[in-house]
């Protein structure tokens, strides 16, 4: 076999030359996701320094800070391997519809996310149910929508299918309706049982007066009355509410079984 001189000097070049490309490929990388992270926090942190600006809005485009960045570190690094951009974007171009296809995911809940901020259904610290979760909202990024669950789990849920479905908020109305019933023995006349309920309702700290509190008999079964109650409160006390209903239930039910102990 011909001997094939090797240029040693050559190789050694070209490893040094890349070796540095790779090294301050690798450097550049660590630095770009450390720059990305501080901008994410840098615009947060600047734009809730304006009492107007609501959060939701503050962590969408904090997120959106981000992945420019990053995309721009991206284009970077790879000019600095040896790869163009301007063939990098040659090649995209060529294959944008499988990119597309391949991407389409992404691309909706991308999409849904930039319809939720314009739309802005929520905000964070509300309490929503939907895509068949419910939850206090923590964030809304590009992709992404984090819940809590009411026992604290993370949850979460694509921006396209937050956007696509149908979405309750429990937060977005000041008030909220609580209905219940309440039971009166049959012996007791009906405006004397109403006016104890609504004489209870009234002195309750967490019913409102206004909507006035309705009290309906409705039914009639095992000796007592049923009587329909729908009565107002302030979002933020509707559990406080629910649990002096249960308390007044559990005292009238012990009043009642009082007389019918001692028979």
């Amino acid at each position: 076999m011909p001997d094939v001189p090797i240029d040693f000097t050559f190789l050694s070049n070209l490893v040094v030359v890349y070796g540095f490309n790779v090294v301050g490929a690798i450097v550049l990388a660590v630095v770009g996701f450390w720059v990305a992270g501080a901008i994410h926090n840098g615009v947060h942190r600047g734009l809730l320094a304006s009492k107007r600006m609501d959060v939701t809005v503050a962590s969408f485009l904090a997120s959106l800070a981000q992945y420019a960045t990053l995309a721009v570190v991206l284009v970077a690094i790879l000019q600095l391997v040896g790869i163009q951009a301007t063939s990098l974007i040659a090649v995209l171009g060529a294959a944008s519809l499988a990119v597309g296809l391949a991407l389409q995911g992404t691309l909706s809940n991308m999409a849904a996310g930039v319809m939720l901020l314009l739309f802005r259904p929520f905000k964070v610290g509300d309490a929503i149910e939907v895509a068949g979760k419910a939850g206090t909202v923590r964030d809304l990024n590009l992709f992404f929508t984090e819940l809590a669950s009411g026992d604290n789990v993370q949850v979460l849920i694509p921006n396209a299918q937050v956007w696509g479905t149908a979405l309750t908020n429990k937060s977005k109305y000041p008030t909220r309706r609580v209905e219940t019933t309440l039971t009166a023995p049959a012996s007791q006349d009906f405006e004397a049982a109403r006016a104890e309920i609504a004489a209870f309702l009234s002195a309750n700290p967490h019913a409102l007066a206004s909507p006035a509190p309705v009290v309906t008999p409705t039914a009639y079964s095992d000796g007592a009355v049923e009587y329909a109650v729908k009565v107002w409160t302030p979002a933020d006390q509707l559990q406080a509410l629910q649990a002096d209903l249960v308390r007044y239930r559990r005292d009238r039910a012990h009043a009642q079984a009082e007389p019918q102990a001692a028979e």
